[in-house]
């Protein structure tokens, strides 16, 4: 994988689910970067210093909020070249402790709204010509951490979604993969650390357990997908990029 070269998305229309979150804020602030229109969706607000990050309410579970978010961009720019489905939620429970509200609210945000968004965002990479979707999954969609899950079962939905929806789009042009992370330094790691005990010492041991002694940082996924949207990674499609420091690549046992 080679550079990519300067103003690499210029006059791209991108929007970003979850924009307003660490991951989803680095993706946007880095699109911008390099020369993308980009519109972040988030049920929350975050005030972007930069002129062409647009910030608009999308709840991704209410089928009339991905209608509207894409009604926005498609009266702005009549197109959309780039969507990225970041925004998701995390539970740490097993199915015996997850109630039946908490098991259809993960999975209205990280799998319905992959399905919405993406389901609307279509026609507008069609008269675009062309597109990128980069879904969000996880290393947990492969593995299984203790106490995840509702949300391993929801990243194994996007994993196989994002497959499907490749065989079914690449012909119009459209590519469609999914990043999956594993530890990255966003408020959701920091609720796991929680705020008892000896944090700084967790910490430490959640950087040993990585061969390269170290989570991710929202930048190294936001470089990632980054590559994804643009024209270098035109041969790449249905795949599930794994980064993740290189945590699943080990056997754990071989570290006790």
């Amino acid at each position: 994988m080679s550079a990519v070269p300067p103003n690499y998305l210029q006059g791209r229309i991108a929007l970003v689910t979850g924009g307003c979150g660490g991951i989803g804020r680095a993706i946007c602030q880095r699109f911008h970067a390099e020369g993308a229109v980009v519109y972040a969706t988030d049920v929350t607000s975050f005030d972007f210093p930069e002129p062409n990050i647009h910030v608009l309410h999308q709840d991704v579970g209410a089928e009339s909020d991905a209608k509207a978010a894409m009604a926005q961009v498609a009266k702005d720019h009549g197109r959309l070249d780039i969507l990225v489905n970041a925004a998701g939620i995390e539970i740490e429970k097993t199915i015996e402790d997850t109630t039946l509200e908490e098991w259809n609210r993960s999975f209205s945000i990280n799998v319905n709204g992959t399905f919405l968004t993406s389901k609307y965002a279509l026609p507008l990479m069609r008269k675009a010509g062309a597109g990128s979707i980069i879904n969000f999954g996880s290393y947990d969609g492969f593995i299984a951490d203790p106490s995840l899950a509702v949300y391993c079962a929801t990243k194994g939905a996007v994993h196989a979604l994002t497959r499907a929806m490749a065989c079914d789009h690449g012909p119009e042009g459209i590519r469609v993969n999914a990043v999956c992370p594993g530890y990255v330094d966003t408020p959701m790691l920091q609720s796991f650390f929680g705020e008892s005990g000896d944090i700084e010492s967790l910490k430490q041991a959640v950087r040993d357990v990585h061969p390269i002694r170290s989570y991710g940082q929202p930048e190294d996924i936001a470089n990632l997908v980054n590559w994804l949207a643009g024209d270098e990674a035109r041969y790449a499609s249905g795949q599930l990029w794994v980064i993740d420091g290189g945590l699943s690549a080990q056997v754990q046992q071989m570290r006790l």
